[in-house]
């Protein structure tokens, strides 16, 4: 809870300030949690966060007792510092919150009363460095619910978050703190500030105006409601879409059912101690493996409607949260003097509105649906007259066009994408790009999958960070994959804290000793989330208001994809794509059919992705008056995508009812981040080739300087000047997805 995460709205931004994810996670918890409390919840905690009034500050207390031998009172005597995890029992996190949360009041309340006039130190300074005991818990509480969660830690979720949404309420509206927090910016330019000092200031003031620091004492209250209603119900949409997941189960006693599915994937599915039974779920990578490999087409069906009706009806229906979030993120707006909640977030992004972030998507949509008309055509040739292509059927009929086209099937790439060593190619990766060094440790994780990796200067042998990676699927961890972290950097009065950074990836973990083969796209996510784990890490910044992943979602993003581009250069494949058996290296014949292919299906996936990205700008371009006439979530997800002519076999990546990247995530009004990213990535990869080195030293530094260790501390768009030398272009983007490229830059 660094002062970033106290002004940005909330709960629902505690985990966007802490992590970051790929465009395909399926972010089932990540952030803002659920205020519905079960019957054997702590009657105190549910009366103190149901009672207090909007914007106040509610009565807390705890006891000696309750704190007795609490692990996080304690300084960590454990190597790098990391969380005792096995010594922090569920019960310690709640008296831990309300000790951290009576100690910020505190620290806050001296920042107040402090007699001296308001200075830099003793206000913006001191603000950035409160709440350090409630930083410490939060950090570990929301990783742990995202990797290793529970029915009481599910609890703990629906008291902590809307408890810490009021805290953060009452500080922002604090009237006094305010006045002297604009005391010292209308001074700034009589402060002598350096670069850093500046920053800070100009973020902190920022922070507190989007918060709503300057409203009517009426309005603030109105806010202060909203944001604590808006809290409960993201953390119940987020929970009804884990539920929902882990509770779609088919099992197969039949072999033949399961035709065409490789056999590593069917040792991989098996069920524990039953050697005729086979579990299908519709976590991501068991799904889309299935739905690739699998002959049987009405289990595809059975899969495919599995996958997109999550959380769409009964006791997890995630329809009238939808609409009541949107209505509320709308009504909340509206207070602040916004068209729209888009209108809200957009404005300190690098879009600055949604009608340009549409204007943007629309001009990749056009080709990207044009080609995915001409690839259904292809599959529906390639069936003939024996039935109708569906959706059900995209996966399989595309990836037998893909092995007719380029004679290339991506099963025989897995055996030279082994994870270990797919992971120390990202390594070297970075080792090469920003001369640093990656060693194993041994380090107690949270999970016993959990590995860890020091990340030192190469040079000087200087501690930048801990990197922990956690790589595999299990029933208590949440869809997808993203980085976060447990503890922040920072460097303010000689005392250098460097960071603990992890990433979390969903693979399907293979039968005891044998090996985790990786599918390219798996690969392409693993080089990502290290990207934005190098964001973490090798951050130079002093104040944790805007260290490491910081900068507003469509910028955040690139640091992420930008890596992806090495994952699949040849040179790179050369060095870790070694077949797990023989380690021959991969062949450059499979490489060149692989690069050939890789456009494969582009229609598909663009259009996908798109269709969800404007689905979420129509969520949140609504007016509080539009938001309110909205009564069906299908419904008006259908106009949505019957407006921009999306075709019925496609759906889009996210239905409305399990897109938690906008409804239970810090992703509202931003998804479309990942394809604006693109442009920088796209043509900041584009800056490397054209110089005939992917590992160009210059360029390797300007990159590590202006973005890897910048953090927040410039505007996104000159950052990346910094590293470029120019703006970017569309062009590049348009390339590499195989689209034709115009003058206009439309396709």
């Amino acid at each position: 809870m660094t002062l970033k995460t106290i002004l940005m709205g909330g709960a629902a931004m505690l985990a966007v300030a802490i992590s970051a994810c790929s465009p395909a996670e399926d972010s089932a918890n990540s952030a803002s949690k659920d205020a519905t409390l079960e019957a054997d919840t702590p009657a105190a905690a549910g009366a103190e966060a149901a009672t207090a009034e909007p914007g106040a500050l509610q009565e807390i207390s705890v006891t000696d007792e309750e704190l007795e031998g609490n692990p996080f009172l304690e300084e960590w005597d454990t190597p790098f510092g990391v969380p005792p995890f096995s010594e922090i029992d569920d019960e310690e996190y709640l008296p831990a919150i309300k000790k951290g949360i009576l100690d910020a009041r505190a620290e806050v309340e001296a920042i107040i009363e402090n007699e001296e006039e308001p200075t830099f130190e003793n206000t913006i300074v001191a603000l950035d460095e409160t709440a350090p005991l409630v930083t410490k818990v939060v950090l570990v509480f929301s990783n742990i619910t995202g990797t290793d969660t529970n029915d009481r830690l599910r609890e703990l979720e629906g008291v902590i978050y809307p408890m810490l949404t009021r805290e953060q309420d009452a500080m922002v509206f604090n009237q006094d703190l305010w006045q002297r927090v604009k005391t010292v910016y209308e001074q700034r330019d009589t402060l002598d500030l350096d670069e850093q000092d500046a920053r800070l200031l100009e973020l902190t003031h920022r922070q507190f105006t989007r918060a709503g620091a300057d409203l009517p004492q009426d309005v603030k209250d109105q806010v202060a409601d909203i944001n604590s209603q808006i809290s409960s119900l993201t953390t119940k949409f987020g929970q009804n879409l884990l539920r929902s997941t882990k509770a779609f189960r088919i099992e197969v006693t039949d072999e033949a059912e399961l035709a065409g599915l490789s056999q590593d994937f069917k040792d991989a599915i098996k069920m524990d101690g039953d050697e005729d039974k086979w579990l299908l779920t519709v976590d991501r990578s068991v799904y889309e493996t299935f739905m690739t490999q699998s002959e049987n087409r009405d289990l595809r069906k059975k899969m495919f409607d599995g996958y997109r009706l999550r959380a769409s009806e009964g006791e997890f229906d995630n329809g009238p949260i939808a609409i009541e979030i949107a209505q509320l993120r709308a009504k909340r707006a509206e207070l602040m003097g916004y068209p729209n909640h888009a209108a809200y977030v957009l404005e300190t992004n690098m879009a600055k509105t949604p009608e340009g972030a549409e204007e943007f998507l629309l001009r990749v949509w056009r080709p990207g649906l044009a080609q995915a008309k001409a690839e259904r055509a292809e599959m529906q040739e390639l069936i003939g007259d024996e039935f109708t292509f569906e959706g059900q059927d995209w996966w399989y009929y595309s990836e037998k066009v893909r092995q007719n086209k380029y004679a290339f099937d991506d099963n025989a790439l897995k055996p030279y994408f082994e994870l270990g060593a797919v992971q120390q190619g990202a390594f070297d990766v970075a080792s090469r790009l920003f001369n640093i060094e990656i060693t194993p440790v041994d380090v107690e994780g949270w999970n016993p999958v959990v590995n860890s990796f020091e990340v030192t200067d190469a040079e000087t042998g200087e501690f930048l960070g801990l990197f922990m990676s956690d790589m595999y699927a299990r029933d208590s961890k949440r869809g997808g994959a993203w980085m976060s972290t447990f503890r922040v950097a920072s460097d303010v009065d000689g005392e250098d804290i460097r960071p603990i950074v992890s990433n979390n990836l969903n693979l399907i973990q293979p039968p005891e000793g044998q090996p985790t083969l990786m599918r390219f796209d798996e690969v392409t996510t693993l080089f990502h989330e290290f990207g934005h784990g190098l964001h973490g890490l090798l951050t130079q910044i002093r104040y944790k208001n805007f260290s490491g992943v910081d900068g507003p979602r469509d910028y955040t993003e690139f640091p992420a994809q930008i890596l992806e581009h090495w994952a699949g250069a040849p040179e790179v494949l050369e060095e870790y794509a070694k077949h797990y058996e023989t380690g021959e290296t991969i062949p450059l014949e499979l490489i060149e059919r692989m690069n050939e292919a890789s456009n494969h299906n582009q229609g598909f996936s663009t259009t996908e992705y798109i269709a969800a990205s404007l689905l979420d700008l129509n969520w949140h371009m609504l007016s509080y008056d539009e938001a309110m006439e909205i009564e069906d979530a299908r419904a008006f997800e259908k106009s949505v995508l019957d407006k921009y002519g999306l075709i019925e076999e496609i759906e889009p990546r996210y239905r409305s009812n399990y897109f938690s990247h906008i409804f239970a995530g810090g992703y509202s009004a931003g998804y479309y981040a990942y394809l604006w990213s693109e442009i920088l990535d796209a043509d900041g990869y584009e800056a490397f080739k054209e110089t005939g080195d992917i590992f160009n030293p210059e360029l390797a530094a300007k990159l590590k300087q202006w973005v890897y260790e910048s953090g927040g501390l410039r505007e996104a768009d000159e950052l990346y000047r910094n590293f470029r030398g120019s703006d970017p272009t569309i062009e590049p983007l348009l390339r590499n997805r195989g689209f034709e490229v115009t003058e206009q830059g439309d396709g």
